[in-house]
């Protein structure tokens, strides 16, 4: 039986209101995919209470997702900018009478800023956070494992794009073929060398405009740690980079180097680290964002997409572009 949105609303509140009080008011939060959100304000306090839906909830690996979420209470409890989650008997995921699983989190306030869009204080604020957070989850307390990203051979990714253009659609090879081409070119030209500079570890892995909340110049919280994982911390850097001080024609220097002066006052980082970053971040998310139907891309996905055109262009330029940042 195919139930409303309402019906599950009406469900999940019901199995959390000794948690978080009496309700006075409830608004659908209408951003991510596919998980239901709300924020709901109680006589204890105002709330956000995210659902996972069943179809994305079978894409997480269940132990990564509870480490992930159990990691966010620790980042919370040392003083990150991050939701507090609220718990019972050590239990995170809840589960509604009619099994919908959902989590419950105190509501951050603050505003999420278009991607490309911030400031350089802004900027500086983000980078510390993210500094703060990549110390404390590579602080011992996790143990090391196989980096999720494991950078395939550089004929493999040639021969990928070389398929993606012989499977192009008549009506389609006048403006894809140019991307794939771009990403083929700039995969033959890059030097796998600089892929042996990365450093593997704890990561947050969505570190994107949408999934920061800033109150001004403040940064008020880093959202989403669903993805949290063993991986590469520069890419977080690069990622977050990407999407905060790229404005759809050049990456702003000046923001970049306000996200990295703060980055360094809570984690020590070797010369190139950004560089290596982006190269990395390219390498890793070029083929996730420039596909044969990236036509149809939503919003988010577009905006990665031209991110990783622009890559492409400047892979080669980028060590001299950040200047050793």
């Amino acid at each position: 039986m195919i139930r409303t949105e309402e019906q599950i609303q009406e469900d999940i509140l019901a199995a959390c209101q000794h948690l978080i009080g009496r309700q006075q008011d409830v608004k659908p939060v209408k951003r991510g995919w596919l998980n239901l959100k709300w924020k709901v304000v109680t006589d204890s306090g105002t709330f956000l209470i995210k659902q996972y839906n069943p179809e994305r909830y079978r894409l997480y690996k269940q132990d990564k997702l509870m480490l992930a979420l159990n990691e966010q209470v620790r980042l919370h409890a040392a003083g990150l900018a991050c939701p507090r989650l609220l718990t019972e008997n050590q239990t995170i995921m809840f589960a509604s009478e009619q099994g919908d699983l959902f989590i419950v989190m105190e509501h951050c306030s603050g505003e999420v800023v278009p991607a490309g869009q911030l400031n350089a204080p802004q900027l500086f604020e983000l980078g510390k956070s993210t500094g703060r957070m990549h110390r404390l989850l590579n602080d011992g307390a996790l143990n090391i494992a196989l980096p999720v990203f494991e950078p395939p051979r550089k004929q493999a990714r040639i021969d990928h794009w070389n398929t993606l253009f012989r499977e192009l659609p008549a009506d389609k090879i006048s403006h894809l073929a140019d991307e794939f081409e771009l990403q083929r070119k700039a995969t033959e030209a890059f030097s796998m060398d600089l892929l042996t500079c990365l450093q593997s570890g704890w990561a947050h892995r969505d570190l994107w405009a949408d999934n920061l909340l800033f109150a001004g110049d403040r940064l008020s919280a880093i959202l989403d740690f669903d993805r949290l994982d063993y991986d590469y911390p520069q890419a977080d850097a690069a990622r977050a980079v990407m999407s905060c001080a790229w404005n759809e024609q050049e990456l702003d220097m000046r923001l970049a180097s306000a996200f990295m002066e703060g980055y360094a006052e809570e984690r020590q980082t070797a010369e190139g680290y950004l560089t290596n970053g982006l190269q990395l971040l390219w390498y890793m998310e070029s083929t996730w964002w420039i596909t044969g139907d990236m036509d149809s891309h939503s919003v988010p996905p577009a905006r990665f997409a031209r991110e990783m055109r622009w890559l492409a262009e400047n892979i080669a330029y980028l060590p001299d572009m950040l200047d050793g940042l």
